[in-house]
C-alpha cells in the first residue's frame, strides 16, 4: 500500500518513538503526585511545556496541554465564548463557514444550548476570508473570532495575520485552529496576532491522542472540563506525559525540518496537479491556487463521479487517499465545504484528497497519476 493521506495522520518518528519508550514503562508516575515517582514525571512535563513554548514563541504558562486538536478547538470556542459573555455579556461568534467540525459543531452547540449568535463570515471561491467583510462585523457585540489557519480539505491557507490585527484592533479574542498550517510552517506568536491557537500532534509524525492549547496570557477563557486543577485550572484529567514528550519532540523536528520537507513535497504535489488537469477531463482544482495552499495538498472534483467508490477502487488498486476530511469519509453528502464555495452536488460528490508527506517518493506518484486516471475512466464507463 502507498499511503497518500497525511492529512488526515501521519506514522511517528522514528525519532519520536524512541523519545517515548522510556516514559511508557519507567517513568509512569503521576505528575501530580508529591512523591520521587511523581517528580520524575512532573519534571518531564514541565521540560516538554518549555521546549513547546520556545518552539512557538510562547511562555510556559500559555501551553495547555489536551488529548488532540479538536479538543484545543473546544476549549477555545467554549471557554472563550463563555467567558467573553460573563465577562462583557458579548454573545456572537464569528468563524469561517468551512471550519473544521471541531469548531463548527462546538459553535452550533453554543447558540442551540447557551443563547449564541453564531455568523459565518463570507470566504471567496478558494475558501480565503473576505478581510473587508470580517471588519464589517466586528462589532462590540462579538464574543470571539475562530478562522483556521490553512483547511485540511481543500488545503487553502488564510491570512491569519490580517485576520488577527483586524481583532486586535477591536480587542476581540482571535481563536485558529493551526492544526494543519502547524505540520509545515514555524508559528512566531511573538509576532502573530493570535490569542488561542490549536495544534495536533499526530499531523506532524507525533503521537495520536495529544494536542496544545496556545493561550496569550490575558485572554478570558474559562474551564469546560472539571476536576483537578491540571494545566493551570483549564483542563482538568492526569497529562498523558509520554505521548507530551513525544509531541514537544515532532515539533522541534518541524522546526529543523520543515523547510527540507516542504522542497520534497512541492514538486510531487505540483505534478500530481498539473497531471490531474491536464489528462483527466471534466476535473477541478478544488481550494486554492498551488502558492496559497499547503505545500503537500492536492485536492479536486470530479463531474458526475462519485468520491467514495473511487477511494475504495483506489485502495484495491493499493492507494490510501482521502475524499475530504477525515471526520466525514463516508458520508454520502456531498462536503459542506465544497458545497459553500459553490460546488454543485454533481461535482462536489466527486471529491479526492491526495496528501503527501516525508516519506512519498516519486515512483509512487508516478505510478499513482497512471492508476488514477485509469480508475476514473472506469468508474464513469461503469455508470
Amino acid at each position: 500500500m502507498t499511503y497518500l493521506d497525511y492529512a488526515a495522520t501521519t506514522p511517528i518518528d522514528e525519532r519520536v518513538y524512541i523519545e517515548m519508550l522510556p516514559l511508557l514503562k519507567e517513568e509512569f508516575g503521576n505528575p501530580s503526585s508529591l512523591h520521587y515517582f511523581g517528580q520524575r514525571a512532573e519534571k518531564i512535563l514541565e521540560e516538554s511545556r518549555r521546549k513547546m513554548a520556545s518552539l512557538l514563541g510562547a511562555e510556559p504558562s500559555e501551553i495547555i496541554f489536551t488529548s488532540c486538536g479538536s479538543e484545543s478547538d473546544n476549549l477555545a470556542l467554549r471557554g472563550g465564548a463563555i467567558a467573553r459573555k460573563l465577562e462583557d455579556d458579548c454573545s456572537k461568534i464569528l468563524i469561517s463557514p468551512i471550519e473544521h467540525p471541531a469548531v463548527s459543531r462546538t459553535a452550533l452547540q453554543l447558540a442551540n444550548q447557551h443563547g449564541f449568535v453564531v455568523e459565518t463570515l463570507p470566504v471567496d471561491k478558494t475558501g480565503r476570508i473576505r478581510l473587508e467583510e470580517l471588519e464589517s462585523r466586528l462589532g462590540e457585540d462579538v464574543a470571539l473570532v475562530s478562522v483556521m489557519a490553512a483547511n485540511n480539505e481543500i488545503g487553502t491557507l488564510n491570512p491569519i495575520e490580517e485576520i488577527g490585527k483586524l481583532c486586535q484592533a477591536h480587542q476581540i479574542p482571535f481563536h485558529s485552529d493551526a492544526v494543519q498550517f502547524g505540520a509545515h510552517f514555524s508559528l512566531d506568536l511573538t509576532k502573530l496576532p493570535v490569542d488561542m491557537l490549536s495544534l495536533g500532534a499526530h499531523k506532524f509524525y507525533g503521537p495520536k491522542g495529544v494536542g496544545v492549547l496556545y493561550v496569550r496570557k490575558g485572554t478570558p477563557l474559562v474551564a469546560v472540563q472539571t476536576g483537578g486543577s491540571q494545566e493551570f485550572g483549564l483542563r482538568a484529567a492526569t497529562e498523558n506525559v509520554p505521548l507530551i514528550a513525544g509531541m514537544a519532540r515532532a515539533f522541534q523536528l518541524v522546526q529543523e525540518e520543515g523547510s527540507p520537507r516542504i522542497q520534497h513535497c512541492l514538486p510531487l504535489r505540483d505534478q500530481i496537479i498539473q497531471s490531474v488537469l491536464e489528462n483527466i477531463p471534466a476535473s477541478r482544482l478544488t481550494g486554492a491556487e498551488p502558492n496559497n495552499r499547503l505545500p503537500n495538498h492536492a485536492s479536486f472534483v470530479f463531474e458526475g463521479l462519485d468520491g467514495n467508490l473511487l477511494i475504495q477502487v483506489l485502495n484495491e488498486e493499493g492507494f490510501a487517499c482521502s475524499s475530504g476530511s477525515a471526520c466525514k469519509t463516508g458520508d454520502s453528502q456531498p462536503s459542506s465545504v465544497l458545497t459553500h464555495l459553490g460546488w454543485s452536488p454533481e461535482w462536489a460528490l466527486g471529491s479526492l484528497r491526495v496528501t503527501l508527506g516525508k516519506q512519498t517518493n516519486q515512483d509512487e506518484i508516478s505510478h499513482f497519476l497512471e492508476v488514477l486516471e485509469v480508475c476514473v475512466q472506469r468508474i464513469r464507463e461503469s455508470v
